[in-house]
C-alpha cells in the first residue's frame, strides 16, 4: 500500500476504488505482526477490524459511509471499548471486560472509524517512560534501548511505525505529549473539558484529558472535531459548540504571532543542549517570519511539578480506591477475611509506582497534612492558571520543549525517582493550568532521537493550535 500523507488522500482513493478499507486493514496488521518486539499492543482485534472494514466497504459504495472511513485507530488501554479488555496496564484488572463503550469511542464507531487492538501504557497512567506496565515496557523503534515516553507510550510507538494512523491516549501530567515528542509524532491535549472522560479509567479527575496522537495536524483535527463536544454521560464536559477544526486547519485566522516563551526554559542549565538550541533555531524561524517573540519571567514554574503530584497523587489515592478485588478484577487466593482480601489483592495486583503514589496522596490527604499539602497545592494551582491565562490574553501562543531531553535509555531513571519525576518538568504546566497543548516534531539530536516543540494556546482554542502548528511545522 502506498504511503498516504492524510485521511483525506485515503477516502480520494477508497471513492476511486483504488484501495479497500480492508487493503487498509491487512496493512496495519502487517506492520503490527513485524513490530511485536516493539510490544506496543496488548490485544490486536484482528477479526473485528477486518469484519468492520468489509462492511464499511459496502458503505464507501454505497455513498453512506462517516467522516472517518478509513482511518486505522488504536486506543490506550484506559479506555473502555464495549465486549473488550481494559486493565490500564495492571495486574488488578485481569480478566476484566468493558461493559460499555467509551463516549470518544462510541463516535469513533459510528463515524466509521476502525479500532484496531488496545494498546500498551504505564499502570493507570502513572509514569514517564513505559516502564511501569504489568505487561513490560514498550521499546522506541527509533532505538530499542531507549523509552518511548510515558504513559501512552504504546499509543506513541503505534503511530510512529505505522501500526495505526491515529491512536488515543490519555493525558494527565503529559502523557500524550511527552511521548508523542520522544517519538517523533504529534500529540495533542485539549482544554480540559473539551473531550467527554465517560469511559476512561481515571487516575486524577481533575487533570485526565482524552488526547490524540497523529502524523499530520490535519488528521488530529478531524478526529477532534469527531469525539469533542457535549456529553450526557459526563457532567464535567464542556456544553460549548466544536469548530469545524479541520475546514479551517489551512487557513490561519492571523499572518503574524504574539509569542511568548519562559527565560526558565531557555536558560536552564537542565536541559540537554541540543533541545535548547532547537527552541533557540525555532523562536529564530518564527522571528524571521515576523512574528513578536516575548521573553518572559514565570517563577511559579518551579512550583508547578510538586503542585501536580501532591494534587495527582490525592485523587489517584481516591479513584483506585474503587479497586479491591471484590467485584472484579484480580483477587488474592491467600486470604482469610476481608482486610485481609483488601490488603493482599492490592499489595500483590498494584506495581510498585502505583502503591507509592495511592501512599503519597493518602498521606497529603490525611487530616494532619491536608491543610499544610492539599489545601496549598489548590491554592498555587489557582495562582499558577492565573498567570498562565494572564500571559495568554496578552500572547497567541506560550512555546517550550516538551521534556528537558530527548528519550533516555530503558532503566536510566527507574532507580531514582526525582529524576523520573523531572521528565514532566515542562508538560505538567498546561494540566496544572487546564489549558490546551500540542507537541510538533521540530528537530533530531545527534543521535537521530526527535526533538519535540510544545505549544500552550488559551482555553478551547484548539483551532488556533492546530493551525498554528501546521504552520510551525512548514516552518521547520
Amino acid at each position: 500500500m502506498k504511503d498516504y500523507a492524510t485521511l483525506r488522500d485515503i477516502q480520494l482513493d477508497l471513492s476511486r476504488n483504488a484501495i479497500t478499507c480492508e487493503d487498509i486493514v491487512k496493512h496495519h496488521l502487517s506492520i503490527i505482526k513485524s513490530q511485536a518486539h516493539l510490544n506496543a499492543f496488548l490485544s490486536v482485534f484482528e477479526t473485528e477490524a477486518l469484519h468492520q472494514a468489509t462492511l464499511i466497504d459496502k458503505k464507501v459504495k454505497a455513498g453512506t459511509a462517516g467522516k472517518l472511513a478509513g482511518l486505522v485507530v488504536g486506543i490506550k488501554d484506559v479506555l473502555s471499548y464495549q465486549h473488550h479488555p481494559v486493565q490500564a496496564g495492571s495486574k488488578i484488572l485481569d480478566g476484566f471486560i468493558a461493559q460499555y463503550n467509551a463516549t470518544t469511542i462510541q463516535r469513533l464507531l459510528d463515524e466509521d472509524a476502525i479500532i484496531i487492538g488496545r494498546q500498551n501504557c504505564d499502570e493507570f497512567g502513572m509514569g514517564s517512560s513505559n516502564e511501569n506496565s504489568a505487561f513490560g515496557p514498550v521499546l522506541n523503534s527509533i532505538d530499542t534501548q531507549r523509552v518511548p515516553g510515558g504513559s501512552s507510550g504504546g499509543s506513541a510507538v503505534a503511530v510512529q511505525t505505522g501500526m495505526c494512523r491515529i491512536a488515543l491516549g490519555s493525558d494527565t501530567g503529559g502523557s500524550v505529549r511527552q511521548p508523542a515528542g520522544f517519538c517523533g509524532v504529534i500529540g495533542l491535549k485539549p482544554t480540559y473539558s473539551r473531550i467527554s472522560r465517560y469511559g476512561l479509567i481515571a487516575y486524577a479527575s481533575s487533570f485526565d484529558c482524552i488526547g490524540i496522537f497523529g502524523t499530520q495536524v490535519e488528521d488530529v483535527a478531524r478526529v477532534l472535531e469527531v469525539i469533542a463536544g457535549p456529553d450526557e454521560y459526563d457532567s464535567t464536559v464542556s456544553q460549548k459548540p466544536v469548530p469545524k477544526y479541520s475546514d479551517e486547519i489551512h487557513q490561519p485566522s492571523k499572518k503574524r504571532y504574539r509569542i511568548a516563551y519562559f527565560n526558565e526554559t531557555s536558560n536552564s542549565s537542565g536541559i540537554q543542549e541540543e533541545v535548547k538550541s532547537t527552541l533557540f533555531n525555532t523562536l529564530d524561524k518564527l522571528k524571521e517570519s515576523d512574528n513578536t517573540l516575548h521573553a518572559i519571567d514565570f517563577p511559579l514554574l518551579e512550583y508547578t511539578l510538586p503542585t501536580y503530584y501532591i494534587l495527582a497523587t490525592a485523587e489517584a489515592s481516591s479513584n483506585l480506591s474503587r479497586f479491591d478485588g471484590v467485584r472484579y478484577g484480580y483477587r488474592s487466593a491467600a486470604t482469610t477475611n476481608l482486610e485481609s482480601l483488601y490488603k493482599k489483592t492490592r499489595t500483590e495486583a498494584f506495581g510498585k509506582e502505583v502503591q507509592k503514589r495511592i501512599l503519597l496522596g493518602t498521606f497529603v490527604l490525611s487530616a494532619s497534612y491536608y491543610d499544610a499539602y492539599y489545601t496549598k497545592a489548590q491554592k498555587v494551582r489557582q495562582l499558577i492558571r492565573n498567570k498562565i491565562k494572564e500571559i495568554l490574553s496578552n500572547h497567541d501562543f506560550i512555546i517550550m520543549p516538551v521534556s528537558p531531553t530527548t528519550a533516555f535509555k530503558l532503566g536510566d531513571h527507574t532507580t531514582d525517582p526525582l529524576e523520573m519525576y523531572l521528565a514532566d518538568l515542562f508538560s505538567v504546566l498546561a494540566n496544572v493550568a487546564g489549558v490546551p497543548a500540542i507537541s510538533v516534531p521540530c528537530s533530531v539530536d545527534s543521535l537521530g532521537l526527535p526533538i519535540g516543540m510544545q505549544v500552550l494556546a488559551n482555553d478551547f482554542e484548539e483551532k488556533e493550535l492546530l493551525q498554528f502548528s501546521d504552520y510551525l511545522m512548514k516552518l521547520n
